[in-house]
């Protein structure tokens, strides 16, 4: 049986964006978190850089 590491992680990567006070953040399901941004269309970009999409 094959060790568990060597299995590709075949979750998708599901990005959101979430507000705290003036900053908007960029989250991925994989645990990757984008830098606070004061542009959500900035975030949005951060998400999209990450999943290559």
């Amino acid at each position: 049986m094959p060790h568990q590491d060597d299995a590709p992680d075949a979750r998708p990567h599901i990005t959101t964006t979430t507000e705290q006070g003036p900053f908007c953040t960029a989250r991925c399901t994989c645990g990757w978190r984008g830098p606070a941004r004061r542009a959500r269309s900035q975030a949005r970009r951060d998400a999209e850089n990450h999943t290559g999409e």
